[in-house]
């Protein structure tokens, strides 16, 4: 617990951070957009109907979309990065908006027609009117709707974590994923605690503005903005993380490949590859290159950041990289898709692969070996009798991935129903009952954990997984990453990696990932790379 907390700050600060700086853009774009529609009823409501819509939008999806969004657009024009701050502010933004346009339109329009009169009548202009009438009567329900916006913005924060922003998400998807409560708890409770604390502040604000007299509110709302930028600019160090640029790919002399010092490492949403996230990190270290860790990104967002130069080494699995970016179809060998794999990365994006790490973490069908037993299924094609009668479970992205699709053609499967559920659960649910058959991963400790059984896949519907350590350009001719990394290629069996991911997530006797991957890496050949 002692080291959760050591390692919360910096999460909280780049947190709050990301949902102040998101929070004011929302105020700059939300309250002159209402004070430009809110006397016109017919352009204010298609505006409205819109934010409404984008609320709809699941926040993580929201934040995935802005990914590829800013990358289309070369960084909006600007170059800032398609990973990590910029697509979480947009995204956060966005979803902020609403709650403040409205509550600021309702607070104009609320305003006493009478003494809006007067206030004409006195001589005033539009302008005058609006900033010494307006805006001031109005000035309490435009806070409540910003107070609402903060709220929601902080909670919604917490998914920017698969976009690679480092925030308290962080502690919760990895507390989720390796089933450590107390991580979980600890990133929950901060949350929580900053939502209530910027609620009190803004309800402060509130409280002022519906005060009366001009100067109270403006020594308020200076005191206010002046705190909060201070706890913004103390923050940012957290936050920014300057844009690795790729240089053209060419022969890097001497003193080029020397200058590699630090490192960034990606790691998807799962067990293992936190496992192998730490292995790589304890790896460099001992080379000496300093390193940072982006962990429970995004499939895709990791290999767009690796592309980009946002990253500069993960783990991956050829499998993923056939299907998903290459496109390619199924029922080539495992050794043809691992090198046409590589040579795609090499020759397309300047990505360059250490090989295969000796094991695979490929999708397999798995089920209960009691239930297994007594229905006599041995083998994925055995299934299609009873499919009709059971129900499937997978992970998020199982049931929309061409694995899925390939297999019920292959088998002729129809379910009686499917269920998704966070990996972390999946295995939970068929061992309960829950589900009788679900998508589980074959290098995964709780298959043997759960005494499950993994269906043979005798038509060859899904591809090999073979996981490998991939290298951005900019790192790719390192000598001492390569010294560092290139042992591990061929030396982590399926055993040991079923071994330290059950190490994870088993209740009892838990390791951390770093506990685990020094285990895993006991008894591998140690090289000096330092010189």
């Amino acid at each position: 617990m002692t080291e959760l907390l050591r390692g919360l700050p910096p999460l909280l600060a780049s947190h709050f951070v990301l949902v102040t700086v998101a929070l004011g853009v929302a105020i700059v774009v939300g309250i002159p957009l209402a004070i430009a529609v809110a006397d016109r009823p017919r352009l204010a409501f298609p505006i409205v109907t819109v934010a409404g819509v984008i609320q709809t939008v699941p926040a993580l999806a929201l934040l995935a979309l802005m990914v590829p969004l800013v990358a289309e657009t070369r960084g909006l024009g600007l170059g800032v990065s398609s990973f990590g701050f910029p697509p979480a502010v947009i995204a956060l933004a966005l979803y902020a908006v609403l709650p403040i346009l409205r509550n600021a339109i309702t607070g104009l329009r609320g305003v006493d027609p009478a003494v809006l009169e007067a206030a004409r009548g006195m001589g005033m202009s539009r302008h005058q009117v609006l900033r010494q009438v307006q805006l001031p009567l109005a000035a309490p329900v435009i806070a409540a709707g910003i107070r609402t916006a903060a709220v929601w913005t902080v909670g919604a924060a917490t998914l920017a974590t698969p976009v690679g922003q480092a925030c308290l998400g962080n502690y919760i998807f990895a507390g989720l994923q390796t089933r450590n409560w107390s991580m979980l708890l600890v990133g929950v409770a901060a949350s929580a605690a900053l939502a209530i604390v910027l609620d009190a502040i803004l309800a402060g604000v509130e409280h002022a503005l519906s005060a009366r007299g001009s100067r109270r509110r403006g020594i308020v709302a200076s005191a206010t903005a002046a705190l909060v930028v201070a706890l913004v600019i103390l923050g940012l160090p957290h936050v920014v993380v300057p844009r690795v640029s790729v240089a053209p790919v060419t022969a890097a002399t001497r003193s080029e490949r020397a200058g590699i010092t630090k490192i960034r490492i990606g790691a998807k949403t799962f067990t293992e590859q936190y496992i192998l996230a730490e292995v790589m990190r304890v790896r460099l270290e001992q080379a000496g290159i300093a390193v940072e860790v982006a962990g429970s990104l995004g499939s895709s967002v990791v290999f767009d950041a690796l592309r980009a130069g946002d990253i500069d080494a993960y783990a991956d699995y050829s499998g993923t990289i056939w299907v998903n970016h290459m496109h390619r179809p199924y029922g080539a060998s495992r050794w043809q898709i691992l090198a046409e794999v590589e040579a795609w990365l090499a020759r397309e994006h300047h990505i360059r692969s250490l090989g295969s790490l000796g094991f695979e973490n490929a999708y397999a069908l798995a089920m209960r070996r009691d239930a297994a037993d007594r229905m006599h299924v041995r083998a994925i094609g055995d299934l299609a009798p009873h499919a009709r009668s059971l129900s499937i479970g997978g992970d998020y992205e199982w049931f929309g991935r061409g694995e899925w699709f390939a297999v019920q053609r292959a088998y002729d499967l129809h379910f009686a129903r499917t269920s998704t559920f966070d990996p972390t659960l999946l295995y939970d649910a068929v061992a309960r009952g829950e589900v009788d058959v679900i998508s589980a991963f074959s290098s995964d400790g709780r298959i043997a954990g759960n005494d499950l059984v993994t269906l043979a896949d005798t038509a060859h519907a899904l591809p090999p997984y073979d996981a490998m350590i991939l290298l951005a350009a900019r790192v790719a001719d390192d000598p001492r990453v390569e010294c560092a990394l290139a042992p591990l290629r061929g030396s982590i069996t399926i055993e040991r990696m079923r071994q330290a991911n059950l190490m994870v997530d088993r209740a009892a006797g838990k390791s951390s990932p770093a506990d685990a991957a020094r285990w895993l890496l006991r008894g591998l050949p140690m090289r000096d790379c330092q010189d």
